[in-house]
This record gives C-alpha cells, sequence and structure tokens, in this order.
C-alpha cells in the first residue's frame, strides 16, 4: 500500500465523521509529525513510520474499526495528497497530537506535559510540543 493510500485510508477511520476541516485537521497533524525532525517523531520520516509507529492511532491496531476495513473515497484521497503535497490547516500550527475528549472540554496540556492546547475542530483537541518535547 502506497503513502497516499494509507494516509487517506487513516483520514477516514479517524476522521472520517468530522467533516473537511477535521480530516483536513487529521491529515496535518500526521504530516507534522513526518516532517518533524526533532524529538520521538524525528525518528519517523514517512507516513508509514508515523502510522504505525507504537500506541499512535488506534486505528492502525484496532481489529473492529481498522485502517484495514477502510474503503477511502475520493474526498479521502484528495484530503490525502492535499496533505502531503504541503497543505495544513493554519489554526493547527505544529501540532502534533490531537485526540476526542468525549467532552465539551480541551485539558490544557497532552500528553505528559510534552504538548499544550492549540485549538479545537470538531470532536477533537489539537496540541502543539512543548519544549520538553523536544527532549523525547
Amino acid at each position: 500500500m502506497d503513502e497516499l493510500e494509507l494516509l487517506a485510508r487513516l483520514i477516514q477511520c479517524e476522521a472520517g465523521g468530522e467533516g473537511i476541516q477535521g480530516m483536513q485537521a487529521v491529515a496535518s497533524v500526521v504530516m507534522n509529525r513526518v516532517e518533524q525532525t526533532m524529538g520521538e517523531y524525528g525518528r519517523y520520516n514517512s507516513v508509514y513510520d508515523v502510522v504505525h509507529a507504537p500506541r499512535q492511532f488506534e486505528c492502525a491496531t484496532n481489529q473492529q474499526q481498522s485502517i484495514w476495513n477502510m474503503s477511502p473515497t475520493q474526498v479521502h484521497y484528495d484530503i490525502a495528497r492535499w496533505a502531503i503535497n504541503g497543505g495544513r490547516i493554519p489554526d493547527l500550527a505544529e501540532a502534533l497530537w490531537f485526540f476526542n475528549p468525549y467532552s465539551t472540554e480541551c485539558r490544557s496540556r497532552f500528553p505528559n506535559e510534552n504538548g499544550y492546547f492549540q485549538t479545537r475542530i470538531g470532536n477533537h483537541c489539537f496540541y502543539n510540543p512543548t519544549k520538553s518535547y523536544f527532549l523525547t
């Protein structure tokens, strides 16, 4: 599977119900990780490496709702291509993490104080790296 298809499947699985902006936000985080040269994600330099990094994306390991069970449509491929070609949502800045808190509030730090809250898009909270992230 090439990187375009892998990213399209991850977008559908992680954010398929979040609308265009939500799917673009998830794609932006993946590509921010690919482009990161320092900290934990500095060790990963491809979409494949980022998606398959340990304990990162539930859709890469969950047997019930998995990237392997997805059938991406044109919109998922278009968003994946947009992100691979440098497209990013400006409000995300350098966000490296996202999660759904299943509540109306996003916590101020994530994870382990390595990220600070940047913005919320749909049901997901997005986090930029703190200085401590670069020591990971």
